[in-house]
């Protein structure tokens, strides 16, 4: 990723980019994790915010029209590469958790399975069931979506290395994924084709790994 992909520099182009709320991604990576504890607050909704000093320097850094309001989500992608029906499956999750607690609970069980201090996107020989078994044991509203789930490389129903269906994937935990990631590979119109996904909500997000492709896709809520 960027150099330049800090805590308030995200905030910042997040608010040129009319973002509300963003991910901190890669909360995994010890080192990251100990930025985001140093640089954002909880607010007790299970977002963060920026600490007052760096929201008084990105203000002064941010064109007046651009001043809105960003609070962080605590997100992370996870990587896994494992056997499944003598193919090798590589789907990808997006990890989300709403306070530091469920951070390093989540990161103290994860780090049993691989090497959490390597790269800020884990790679794990671990199968999706198991990833989605410990958002789910770690409390406080944490959850898991699966990413960019159309991708042909490194996604749920990925042509070259997916699955057919969520509960080929996730087995009897696939009633527990609530929603999954369109990505940069599909679109809302292409997803409502399929009605296997008809329960599910869609997300898109930018995938950005620089400051400037934030909300290159987003999601509107209501």
């Amino acid at each position: 990723c960027s150099q330049s992909l800090t805590p308030a520099t995200i905030a910042q182009w997040a608010r040129m980019k009319g973002l509300g709320v963003v991910g901190t991604g890669d909360f995994t990576h010890p080192e990251w994790l100990a930025e985001l504890e140093q640089h954002l607050v909880e607010d007790g909704s299970g977002l963060l915010a920026l600490a007052p000093a760096d929201a008084d320097d990105v203000a002064a850094r941010t064109p007046p029209s651009c001043r809105g309001d960003v609070r962080f989500l605590l997100t992370t992608e996870i990587s896994t590469i494992y056997k499944a029906g003598d193919k090798t499956r590589k789907v990808h999750h997006v990890i989300v958790v709403r306070d530091f607690a469920s951070a390093r609970r989540f990161n103290e069980t994860l780090g049993r399975l691989g090497n959490l201090a390597s790269d800020g996107r884990p790679i794990l020989g671990v199968d999706s069931k198991k990833i989605l078994e410990i958002p789910l044991g770690v409390g406080g509203g944490a959850y898991l979506i699966p990413a960019h789930i159309w991708t042909p490389w490194f996604s749920l129903l990925g042509h070259k290395s997916g699955f057919d269906s969520l509960e080929e994937c996730f087995g009897d935990l696939a009633p527990e994924v609530f929603a999954v990631e369109t990505g940069l590979s599909s679109d809302p119109l292409m997803n409502r084709r399929l009605s296997a996904l008809d329960r599910l909500t869609l997300v898109s997000n930018s995938d950005a790994h620089s400051p400037a492709k934030l909300a290159r896709e987003c999601t509107a809520f209501r």
